[in-house]
């Protein structure tokens, strides 16, 4: 039987819905068409992971109750919609870790989750590219960054500049199988809508309606102008790093979501030296920014990747209960470039 939890002054009436990955699979893409749905109020930031970071599974109900409006709801949901039906965030990192999400099952009994999946051999070299563009991945050929899989398991070869070591076993990432498999028994298979994205390039229109139609929430048309995110390069690597993952004043060079996350008042607006060196960063990334290179796998490397997961894609497909035979693909006589865009 769930449990409701005790009376908290201002908690939201709202149900609660969360997009948990996997990353590179079209998430993002996802969390603009459900910000732009007018009876949704999405998190001040995509992705606040505050149930991956933080384990509450200890605390008694009323505890739990008033850390979640204190720490999480205050600082990412200060300004919800009243008139909303769903408030919904966005982080990747909760399909591999859903016992973290009990709590929340706590106090939202009715939370429903929504995941993506992609082919591995799509997905992959999207997010190693990400990874380098964000400061956590330094080599930049990503069959180098494969080939260190054992010695990053064990801890070493590991960049200064990355935040979560996790994230550069790249086989493990990719075993959505595995981790969607886990995701249903611990939340419940009910609870899950899972778009592919294969469906999400083919038909935008039809699969946010799906998601729609799974949040009980009323049709609304895609959003004009809209687009998927746009694939990232630079032109200095080092840069990048230090703008994306600074040494010292992370609060400062950072940028603003990771302040929102971590500022003991995050909505306080910066002082305005502050406040021009964050404008001054904007402006070095903006201009750091260029088109990637393309990604191409030679046949051996890819189909070495495709073996990897094989086993994988086939719990996925019987998880599923649909043919995805063809994300294992055929070994060709010559590389293939593949598109990363999410």
């Amino acid at each position: 039987m769930a449990t409701t939890a005790p009376s908290v002054p201002n908690w939201p009436s709202q149900r609660f819905a969360c997009i948990v990955g996997a990353p590179r699979c079209g998430t993002t893409t996802l969390a603009r068409l459900l910000e732009s749905h007018p009876e949704v109020s999405f998190s001040s930031v995509k992705e606040p992971h505050y149930f991956a970071l933080f384990d509450l599974n200890d605390l008694d109900q009323d505890e739990l109750k008033q850390t979640v409006a204190d720490e999480y709801l205050a600082r990412y949901f200060h300004d919800v919609d009243p008139d909303a039906q769903v408030m919904a965030e966005g982080s990747v990192s909760y399909l591999y870790a859903p016992e973290r999400l009990l709590p929340l099952l706590r106090l939202w009994p009715d939370a429903k989750f929504i995941i993506a999946v992609r082919d591995p051999i799509q997905q992959l070299p999207s997010f190693h590219q990400r990874l380098v563009h964000q400061g956590d991945e330094t080599v930049e050929d990503f069959e180098e960054a494969w080939r260190l899989i054992d010695e990053r398991r064990s801890g070493r070869k590991i960049p200064r500049t990355c935040l979560d070591a996790r994230q550069l076993q790249y086989d493990e990432v990719a075993r959505f199988g595995k981790h969607v498999g886990r995701f249903f028994d611990v939340v419940g298979r009910d609870r899950c809508h899972v778009v592919v994205f294969d469906d999400l390039r083919a038909d935008p229109a039809k699969a946010y309606a799906g998601v729609l139609d799974f949040l009980d929430l009323p049709p609304a048309p895609m959003p004009e102008n809209w687009n998927p995110r746009p694939r990232r390069g630079v032109k200095v690597k080092w840069l990048q790093r230090l703008l994306k993952r600074p040494p010292i004043a992370r609060t400062v060079l950072a940028g603003p979501q990771f302040r929102k996350r971590i500022a003991a008042k995050p909505q306080r607006r910066p002082p305005a030296p502050l406040r021009a060196i964050m404008s001054a960063r904007r402006a070095l990334l903006e201009w750091n920014r260029t088109d990637p290179p393309p990604v191409r796998l030679s046949p051996s490397f890819a189909q070495e990747i495709r073996e990897a997961l094989r086993d994988d894609v086939a719990k996925l497909s019987t998880l599923l209960d649909r043919d995805l035979s063809h994300w294992l693909g055929s070994s060709d006589k010559k590389s293939a470039s593949y598109d990363q865009a999410a």
